[in-house]
C-alpha cells in the first residue's frame, strides 16, 4: 500500500510500505476515508522531535472505515465508519481507568525513552515517533488500530467525514485545555493560536460559559477565521503589545483562563524569539516557549495557564518567579481524547462545533509532501489540509 513516510529532517515522500496486518484480536484495521495534517508533525519533520526513522509513516488525526476485525472486539463491525482518537488506551490500566488516556501504561511499545525524556512513559500516539511508541501512523490506505474497543469511535448518521476528522485529536485537544483548565461561566479566557487547536479551544471556552474569550494569532485569514467561526474576539500580535491589550480589555486584571495552543516552534516579534530560535536549532534547548511566557505573564493573579502545544523536553528563561508570585496554576496534557469523543460527536451533531471551515486544502495522498510544505508555510491561507487517498 502506499503511504507518507519521514525520510528525514525536512524530507517526506510517499512510498510503497507492507499492509498492516492484525496482531492481536483487540485490533482492527482501518481503510483511510481522510487525514489530516498536524501542526505538531511540523516538529517531527523539521527534526525537533528526536527518535524518527527513515521510513517512518506519519499521521494521527483520521477517519476510516473498518474493513477487518479481530475475535476480541465487541463494539465494532466490517463497515462502520470510525473516527479515531490520536493517543491509543488499553481501557484497563490505572491511567485508562481513572480518564488520564494519553498516560496509558501499556500502548507505548518503547518503554524506556519517556522514563529517561520524562521521567515516565507516555501512551502511544499513531506515527509520532519512537519516543511515543513507534507505531505506525494514518497517512496511509489502511491503519491497524489497536484497543479498538476503546479508540474507535462510530460517527452518528449525519455527521459528515470532513466535519468528524478533527474529532481524531483538534476538538477533544482543544476542548481538554478548556476542560482541565477549569474554565466556568463569567471566566475572561486567552487563547494563543489560531490553528485548529487553539480555534477549538475558544470554542469550548465559549460552549463552557466564557464571559470572553480572546484569540491571539498574527496570520490575518486565520484571525478572521476564527472570529468568524468560533466567535471569539481576536488580538493580532504584530500590532498590539498582547499583555498591554488583555489587561485594557480586563479592567487591568488580566484573564481568568490563559490557554497555550502554539507549541515548541513559537514565533514572536520580539528579540527574544532570535535567542531562542538560535538556542534550539544549536540544540541547547529543545523548545521556544514564547507564547508560554507570554502567557504566565499575562493571566491574572490566581489564574490558571494551560499548556496545550506540543514540547519536546527543556525550554530556557521560563518564568518561574511570575507562577510562584503571582500564584498561578499550570497544568498540561496531551488529549485525553476517548474521555472527549463521544460528547464531542454528539455536539457536532446537534451543530455546537463546526469544523469544516478549518479544511481549507484537500489533496490526494501523493501530494501529501506538497500539502505539508503548503501547511507549513501558511500559504494559500492554509490551516489544515486533508489528505483522502481515493481523492
Amino acid at each position: 500500500m502506499k503511504a507518507l513516510c519521514w525520510e528525514g529532517v525536512n524530507k517526506l515522500s510517499v512510498e510503497q510500505v507492507d499492509d498492516p496486518v492484525m496482531r492481536n484480536e483487540q485490533d482492527v484495521i482501518v481503510r483511510l476515508i481522510a487525514g489530516t495534517t498536524c501542526g505538531s508533525d511540523l516538529h517531527l519533520i523539521g527534526g525537533y522531535i528526536p527518535f524518527m526513522r527513515a521510513g517512518d509513516v506519519i499521521g494521527h488525526e483520521f477517519l476510516g472505515e473498518v474493513v477487518e476485525v479481530g475475535a476480541g472486539v465487541r463494539r465494532h463491525k466490517v463497515g462502520d465508519r470510525v473516527v479515531v482518537c490520536s493517543f491509543v488506551g488499553c481501557g484497563r490500566c490505572w491511567y485508562c481507568a481513572n480518564d488520564l488516556w494519553s498516560l496509558c501504561d501499556n500502548t507505548n511499545t518503547n518503554p524506556g525513552i519517556g522514563q529517561a525524556l520524562f521521567g515516565a512513559d507516555t501512551g502511544g500516539i499513531f506515527g509520532y515517533s519512537h519516543a511515543m511508541g513507534g507505531l505506525r501512523g494514518s497517512h496511509a490506505e489502511y491503519v491497524r488500530v489497536p484497543f479498538a474497543d476503546y479508540g474507535a469511535f462510530s460517527v452518528p448518521e449525519g455527521v459528515d467525514d470532513t466535519s468528524a476528522l478533527f474529532v481524531s485529536d483538534s476538538v477533544p485537544t482543544g476542548w481538554m485545555g478548556a476542560d482541565l483548565a477549569g474554565v466556568k461561566p463569567g471566566d475572561v479566557v486567552a487563547v494563543w493560536g489560531c490553528g485548529a487547536v487553539g480555534q477549538m479551544a475558544a470554542r469550548a471556552a465559549i460552549l463552557l460559559g466564557a464571559e470572553r474569550v480572546f484569540s491571539i494569532d498574527r496570520i490575518p485569514e486565520r484571525l478572521e477565521m476564527t472570529e468568524r467561526h468560533i466567535g471569539s474576539e481576536v488580538i493580532d500580535y504584530t500590532s498590539t503589545d498582547v499583555g498591554a491589550e488583555l489587561r485594557e480589555r480586563t479592567g487591568g486584571r488580566g484573564p481568568d483562563v490563559c490557554i497555550e495552543a502554539v507549541g515548541m516552534e513559537a514565533h514572536s516579534d520580539s528579540p527574544v524569539h532570535l535567542y531562542d530560535q538560535v538556542k534550539q536549532q544549536l540544540r541547547l534547548q529543545t523548545d521556544r516557549p514564547t507564547a508560554v511566557r507570554q502567557a504566565i505573564h499575562a493571566c491574572r493573579k490566581a489564574g490558571t495557564v494551560f499548556v496545550l502545544g506540543v514540547f519536546a523536553g527543556a525550554v530556557d528563561k521560563f518564568p518561574l518567579g511570575a507562577v510562584i508570585n503571582k500564584g498561578l496554576t499550570v497544568r498540561g496534557a496531551q488529549q485525553h481524547g476517548q474521555r472527549y469523543i463521544p460528547m464531542l460527536l454528539d455536539r457536532l451533531a446537534a451543530g455546537e462545533i463546526s469544523t469544516t471551515h478549518l479544511a481549507t486544502h484537500t489533496v490526494p495522498l501523493d501530494e501529501a509532501p506538497r500539502a505539508y510544505e503548503m501547511f507549513k508555510e501558511k500559504e494559500d491561507g492554509c490551516v489544515r489540509a486533508v489528505i483522502r487517498p481515493g481523492h
